[in-house]
């Protein structure tokens, strides 16, 4: 439980027999009048496991893999982006909805704001460059450097693409190394969810590496 879930159970939610979903309803309430509520977040359901969700009113700031702890990534998004983090599905339905069509394969591509603010400078620079890929479109590191101003910076690029804090939506399991070998994901070495995502996408050749256009 957060601090603000603390504080508002305190002073805002009916005792006895009102019920869980009422409490909840009433502490989403207040919070969203009151302005507390600068974070909501959820888990969702996914081919790959849970992943947790967060929006803010700018838009999708985090969504991860249940690699990490829930609580750790809470914690981290009270520290870095508001305390004021609260468990609301409702905000995230939207992306839930478009997170189920995309692996149902009835979506191409996402229709939601973004929240830049856990990333910056060149990190942030590749990041945007990769939303602009499109469904089962694939690029480089090399490209993706270059895209972003900087060609000599190979290197760096996979490292800001591995740290993408909103993976699947900003698509960097679309970028694979020069040769079409599909490259780390995720923070990891190398992932079978990259594989399978770019699967879903049409965009593996027969011998299992990227095609390149």
């Amino acid at each position: 439980m957060t601090r603000l879930e603390q504080a508002l159970k305190g002073s805002a939610l009916p005792a006895g027999d009102a019920g869980a979903e009422v409490a909840t309803g009433r502490l989403l309430a207040r919070a969203e009048a009151e302005g507390l509520l600068d974070v909501a977040f959820t888990t969702i359901e996914s081919p790959f496991g849970e992943l947790l969700a967060a929006a803010t009113p700018r838009g999708l700031v985090r969504l991860a893999y249940d690699m990490t702890p829930k609580e750790t990534i809470i914690e981290e998004l009270a520290a870095t982006v508001s305390p004021r983090v609260l468990e609301a599905p409702g905000r995230l339905e939207p992306l839930k909805r478009q997170l189920d069509e995309y692996f149902d394969g009835r979506r191409r591509a996402f229709e939601l704001k973004l929240d830049w603010r856990l990333t910056r400078g060149f990190t942030q620079r590749i990041l945007r460059e990769t939303a602009k890929l499109g469904f089962g479109q694939v690029s480089t590191y090399g490209e993706m450097a270059k895209a972003a101003g900087s060609p000599r910076a190979v290197r760096a690029a996979g490292n800001a693409l591995g740290s993408n804090p909103i993976p699947i939506v900003v698509p960097c399991h679309r970028i694979v190394r020069s040769g079409g070998q599909l490259g780390g994901y995720a923070g990891l070495l190398d992932s079978d969810i990259k594989r399978r995502l770019l699967e879903l996408e049409g965009a593996l050749g027969p011998s299992g590496q990227a095609k390149l256009f």
